[in-house]
């Protein structure tokens, strides 16, 4: 074709976890014909967990968070194309254009571009010394800053803000967390665990800030000197992470013509509404049989390396639908936490365990069935709920809560 500089078989757009284990499970499958794999950053595919927890500590050197060895792509005659960035898409033509107007061709195609970091839209939000956690070189601009930051204030009380608070305590800092909403976590979690994990960050030292609007971020000379926050006093930061979520990056993808909104809408087995065009991971909208067929978009590890698997089998022509039970984790201090399951739409729950131990779950339940968990330190709970969820077992509250009861010893007999 002409104009198209290169052309692949299948062509995957993001070198993230979705798109690397796309690319992966595509020849672990014998796909024999030719792959391409472009990534915006200039580093190969490595893991994003650690960017706020032992990567932004310096306790893990980046060749240790590597998703595989360099040498690896080449020896799977896996094209890499890096510091690539897709601005087009043309279905009709089945090729992409990249900022510096490369034109490449794809039998398949395969978006796996993730999000990029939802900024603050007051004023001030661009000064230096606001940082992000996304990728590789954000954490790098951080930790070059860090030695001479004394006071860090985090926006944001979700995963990320949680873990870089509990990462930036370790290392000494002061650090206030600033919540806009009346507790932390309060999108993905029941009251009682945002409360625990609020008094165990308060008892390691940060100061959290509920309820807080930011008027503005101030700054001196060009460069951030706190948050102007309504009905409260200044506060004074030396460097401000931002934590507040994700903006799905498929806008070439919705431009050509792909249905989807905050996403790219998918179905069971990845596919959008372009011929031949797959979309996995973060940026992608699918029905979830954990949420009622609800169409959500999941940002975990786990989540985009199982649609990845899915997207690569139908590629080959197995159609089969992405059934995987939704699971999470975060590790703070010396908390572990592991999520299974989807709190969407769930009607109760109820706490299983004494939560001063700082080993429980809580257990929700949608229309009498076990919807998902929260284990904080509790493996056994995570690992047998696993199957309750998997299998949408009933059980009442008073079963669930009973420690004495192990779950994989509730009744079974009533399932979805």
């Amino acid at each position: 074709m002409q104009g198209v500089a290169q052309r692949h078989d299948v062509l995957i757009v993001g070198a993230g976890h979705g798109g690397a284990q796309t690319a992966i499970a595509l020849r672990q499958r014998k796909f024999a014909d030719s792959i391409g794999l472009l990534g915006e950053e200039l580093d190969p595919p490595y893991e994003r967990p650690p960017l706020s927890k032992d990567y932004l500590a310096g306790e893990r050197p980046f060749e240790r968070i590597l998703l595989r060895a360099e040498a690896f792509w080449g020896e799977r005659d896996i094209s890499l194309g890096l510091g690539k960035t897709v601005v087009a898409v043309n279905p009709a033509n089945r090729t992409v254009t990249t900022a510096s107007g490369e034109v490449i061709g794809y039998g398949a195609l395969v978006w796996a571009a993730g999000g990029r970091p939802r900024a603050l839209s007051c004023s001030g939000a661009h000064l230096r010394g606001v940082h992000t956690i996304r990728s590789r070189a954000d954490v790098d601009r951080l930790r070059e800053e860090l030695p001479a930051a004394d006071c860090i204030a985090v926006v944001g009380g979700g995963y990320i803000g949680l873990e870089a608070a509990a990462t930036l305590r370790k290392l000494g800092k002061r650090v206030t967390v600033v919540e806009a909403l009346d507790r932390v976590l309060a999108r993905v979690t029941a009251e009682p665990l945002s409360r625990f994990y609020e008094a165990e960050h308060r008892a390691q030292g940060v100061d959290i800030l509920l309820g807080a609007k930011i008027d503005c971020i101030e700054g001196e000379h060009g460069r951030a000197s706190g948050l102007r926050i309504a009905g409260a006093d200044f506060l004074a930061a030396d460097l401000v992470i931002v934590g507040i979520g994700i903006v799905p990056a498929c806008e070439p993808l919705l431009r050509a013509g792909a249905s989807g909104e905050n996403g790219v809408a998918v179905d069971e087995y990845g596919r959008t509404s372009l011929p031949d065009v797959y979309a996995v991971g973060d940026c992608a909208l699918q029905p979830n049989p954990y949420a009622e067929g609800a169409v959500v978009r999941l940002e975990s590890v786990q989540n985009a390396s199982d649609m990845a698997i899915t997207v690569a089998k139908a590629i080959m022509g197995e159609l089969e639908p992405n059934r995987a039970v939704p699971w999470f984790w975060s590790d703070q201090y010396d908390l572990r936490l592991q999520t299974v399951g989807l709190v969407l739409r769930c009607d109760d729950w109820v706490v299983r365990g004494e939560m001063a131990s700082r080993s429980f779950s809580i257990v929700y339940r949608r229309k009498g069935r076990v919807a998902a968990l929260d284990c904080v330190n509790a493996p056994k709970d995570f690992i047998q709920g696993r199957t309750l969820v998997q299998k949408g077992i009933a059980a009442e509250l008073g079963a669930l809560a009973d420690t004495s009861i192990p779950l994989k010893n509730l009744p079974a007999a009533s399932s979805t």
